[in-house]
């Protein structure tokens, strides 16, 4: 039974004789029929079957499968017939190695055998299985290389400021030959009609019913919905920014992380102001589902304002967060107490400390910090500036502030000198084209001189990599670009620069975030009433970009340390 069984198996092999020129002098000089005639001997010599269909593509490409025997020949393969595919050289399939690898696969799930005569290529066998591993491999190589080249490329352009394409925003017209985006007068009406009926009624689907009852219509000329107006309210795009290489799944469902993404700001003219556009966002998150109501008292989603920065004074353990009890006006602070108190055999009697203490703390020094800032002179003695860091009724019980660290900051202050007066972050109607400008060009720079760093280590670490004399001209004509570059960025700032040293800078972080609040015109920052008004992560964010550590001792703030590496330490009094 066995025999009968491999007879009628050996007698059902049917094969698909491919065959392809491309050129018509290949036609003419019979080159097509030789090789119809030698596959042909071979299919029946060889593999022992007699039973075959011929497939002729005459001057026919390998660049890609869009042939039409090819196609035929692959349809009737997809319906069972054939049990084989014999042609004369890999390449009469294609050149193309992602086309060949894809149809190779294929061929294994159908369970086809692939034979190639003149190399011997045989998937039936261990060698010819093994060769279509090595083809996979490389396929796989050139499909990761070309992604990535396209990716590269696209990412280079975003950093640049320039638009990778796609749907044009609402409220916006692009110029093809200019390569600029202009603000579409009525649309741009829209939006800001949006914005002004959500900060007032603050329902999306009031904005859209409205809209739709006005008979102001969308791009596409459908019905607007509260979907389509959040799309817009909480686009970024319409603040003047650019951002790219968000998403990962090319569909706009799965992001990225963060530092994945591409921001250019100031990259077109805003349609909304900063300030307003957060303020949607807040309110968006507060009224979503299950959120709280408007008119009801917020809510803090147990989003621990200082996690991660809380260090036990007693003995050096991290500091977990928690829900502390929600008090009776409905805010719940969270609470930060000593791992090692968890952990059998630590005896450490540190004990636990609120928000409502370290929120106070910190949120007022670091606004004492840019007030002092602001009104520092050349006269300021240390004595003074400790005066103004301890203002506030916070501070009544620290008895003084570390004298490196207030020396550094009247260092950094000096250093910083008008500096220190910086753009709020989320408080800008329109920016000026030379500081969309400006932005483009420091871009540019940025770009330029990795090239510059990437062409020196080829060339240093690579003998074969180029001549020397073509290092020195393609060195010297970045070098020319950057000083250009450098020229021009003196040209559109004035001549002025700015000194960002790592004191400066933090001032710089602070500065933003507490100045669009403007928190520093008041005397003292109440904590619970500032949290209410901001959103938590966004207040979580500048914390951290703030602040690196945070040392408490049985409820008090024993210091603090920032992102520049100075460490205020505090004395309380007796």
């Amino acid at each position: 039974m066995a025999v009968l069984s491999n007879v009628r198996k050996l007698s059902s092999r049917k094969v698909a004789i491919y065959v392809r020129v491309s050129t018509h002098w290949q036609i003419d000089k019979d080159s097509l029929k030789v090789q119809e005639k030698e596959l042909i001997v071979y299919c029946e010599m060889i593999l022992g079957i007699k039973d075959y269909v011929v497939f002729n593509d005459p001057g026919y490409s390998a660049k890609n499968t869009d042939r039409p025997k090819y196609q035929e020949m692959m349809e009737r393969i997809r319906s069972g017939e054939f049990t084989h595919l014999l042609v004369w050289k890999l390449d009469r399939i294609s050149r193309n190695i992602i086309d060949f690898a894809m149809m190779s696969e294929e061929l294994k799930q159908l369970g086809v055998t692939f034979v190639s005569k003149n190399e011997q290529f045989d998937t039936s066998t261990a060698m010819g299985e093994a060769m279509l591993q090595i083809i996979m491999v490389f396929a796989q190589f050139e499909r990761k290389q070309t992604a990535e080249r396209v990716t590269a490329v696209m990412l280079s352009r975003a950093e640049d400021g320039e638009w990778n394409g796609g749907r044009v925003p609402y409220g916006y017209l692009w110029d093809k030959e200019k390569k600029e985006f202009s603000i579409n007068p009525e649309q741009a009406e829209a939006v800001n009609q949006m914005v002004q009926m959500y900060l007032e009624k603050q329902s999306l689907l009031y904005v859209a019913r409205t809209l739709n009852a006005n008979s102001i219509p969308t791009r596409t000329g459908a019905m607007w919905s509260p979907t389509s107006v959040r799309t817009i309210l909480t686009n970024s795009w319409y603040i003047g920014q650019y951002t790219y290489n968000v998403h990962s799944d090319g569909k706009g469902y799965e992001k990225r992380d963060k530092s994945d993404w591409i921001t250019v700001e100031h990259h077109h003219e805003p349609i909304m102001d900063e300030d307003t556009f957060y303020r949607i966002k807040f309110l968006l998150a507060r009224n979503r589902r299950g959120g709280v109501p408007a008119g009801k008292t917020y809510v803090r989603k147990n989003i621990h304002i200082f996690s991660g920065l809380m260090e036990c004074g007693v003995c050096g353990s991290n500091m977990i967060s928690t829900t502390d009890r929600r008090r009776a006006n409905g805010f719940q602070p969270s609470q930060y107490a000593c791992s090692a108190r968890r952990r059998k055999g630590t005896d450490c009697t540190n004990k636990y400390i609120s928000d409502l203490t370290v929120g106070p703390f910190v949120l007022n020094y670091i606004a004492n910090i840019i007030r002092a800032s602001k009104t520092n002179s050349e006269s300021t003695s240390p004595e003074v500036l400790e005066r103004k860091l301890l203002r506030g009724p916070v501070f009544d019980n620290v008895d003084h502030v570390s004298p490196d660290a207030v020396q550094s900051l009247i260092s950094s202050f000096s250093e910083s000198g008008d500096a220190v007066e910086y753009r709020p972050l989320y408080a800008f109607t329109k920016v000026s084209k030379s500081t969309m400008a400006l932005d483009k060009l420091e871009a540019k720079k940025r770009r330029l001189s990795t090239a510059l760093a990437r062409l020196n280590t080829l060339y240093l670490y690579d003998e074969q990599a180029m001549p020397e004399k073509d290092f020195i001209l393609e060195r010297t004509k970045i070098e020319t670009q950057l000083s250009d570059i450098d020229k021009q960025i003196e040209a559109e700032s004035g001549g002025s620069m700015v000194v960002d040293t790592k004191n400066s800078n933090f001032i710089k972080k602070a500065s933003f975030y507490i100045m669009a609040n403007k928190l520093i015109d008041d005397y003292y920052v109440d904590y619970e009433s500032f949290v209410k008004s901001v959103d938590p992560d966004t207040l979580r964010g500048f914390i951290t970009s703030v602040v690196s550590r945070i040392v408490a001792t049985d409820g008090k703030i024993m210091s603090i340390k920032f992102k520049n590496g100075v460490t205020h330490q505090f004395t309380y009094k007796q």
